[in-house]
């Protein structure tokens, strides 16, 4: 099938006629999230990076029915407090690990950690996740466009989409920092080569926000979509959308087109804004790639993006303001 550019005619449909459509929806009333507090400690040097690591574009996750029953864990708090440490790298190619402690009541925390069933629809299941290379995928008819021209490329959300140097996509979040999938640079040891080179150029825009974990209930229409650069399509920045089949406490389970190169897309869906009292769009997750599920015996095929929860919203935050006082999103 050939690629299909997105119109005029579908760009006016999707600016006014969708915003239409959800101005009758009933907004959800739920009340404000809590967002962790972070406390980092002081960076510790690590030696540095040889970036040594491969780019890997065709990601395939695997797991077993112990992802979904972390619960059982009796050090599960510890284990979240390791999973918040991030580093650091610098242009020389040195880099820092800064450790954290949580601020927040076991309740939250074990929410964000996907210890309790509320969202998660396997819980009672026999899940086993496949480890299997999917070169393809594509669900049905290729339901993705092709954006094109500057009156569409520097619209948002299109221009928010970043090319990064390994092959993959970023979303801009700020001036200086670009949100993308952590295994476009990473490969668990070391950083992928061509990762010393991350930019943006000056036509791009930044996101307008970021939400921590609605459920899909809460996204208008219960639809996601995002953009980015597919590497079966070269030079293109590439759009889908599709609606949310399935959710955990930290993974959006979707049927939206995608190919290899497009990990790291930011994912966005409509929520309501309580303060402005309209719904916006906000960068709920990350693409991240694709996933065979083994449920019961029965196999599932997904693409699945990371969602950005409350925990890992504080830590984003962190990463952009330096400090804990421009992170409260109650």
């Amino acid at each position: 099938m050939m690629p299909r550019e997105i119109s005029l005619l579908t760009h006016l449909l999707l600016q006014h006629l969708l915003p239409l459509t959800l101005s009758l929806l009933h907004p959800p009333h739920h009340p404000p999230v809590h967002v962790p507090a972070l406390v980092p400690h002081t960076p510790k040097p690590l030696t540095r990076s040889r970036f040594s690591a491969h780019t890997q574009l065709d990601f395939n996750t695997h797991c077993n029915s112990s992802c979904f029953h972390r619960g059982e864990q009796d050090d599960w708090r510890k284990q979240l407090t390791e999973k918040l440490a991030f580093e650091t790298l610098y242009a020389d190619g040195s880099r820092t690990l800064t450790t954290v402690d949580v601020e927040a009541d076991d309740h939250d925390l074990e929410e964000d950690a996907g210890l309790t069933p509320s969202l998660l629809p396997w819980s009672g299941s026999s899940v086993k996740l496949k480890h299997r290379r999917v070169r393809r995928q594509i669900y049905g008819a290729d339901g993705r466009f092709n954006i094109r021209g500057d009156n569409f490329l520097l619209d948002y959300p299109f221009s928010t989409a970043v090319r990064i140097s390994t092959g993959c996509t970023g979303v801009l979040v700020s001036q200086q920092h670009v949100l993308t999938a952590a295994h476009c640079v990473h490969d668990g040891k070391d950083y992928v080569k061509a990762s010393g080179s991350v930019g943006a150029g000056e036509t791009y825009t930044c996101a307008k926000g970021l939400d921590s974990g609605p459920p899909r209930d809460d996204l208008a229409g219960n639809r996601i979509h995002f953009s980015g650069f597919d590497s079966d399509r070269p030079g293109e920045l590439v759009y889908r959308f599709c609606a949310v089949e399935e959710e955990s406490s930290n993974l959006i389970y979707q049927h939206c087109d995608a190919r290899p190169g497009a990990s790291g897309s930011g994912v966005y869906g409509r929520v309501w804004d309580n303060s402005l009292e309209r719904w916006e769009r906000k960068v709920i997750g990350i693409f991240s790639g694709h996933q065979w599920l083994e449920i019961d015996g029965e196999n599932r095929d997904y693409n699945v993006a990371v969602r950005i929860t409350p925990l890992k919203f504080a830590q984003i935050c962190y990463w952009l303001h330096g400090n804990r006082v421009d992170c409260s999103h109650d």
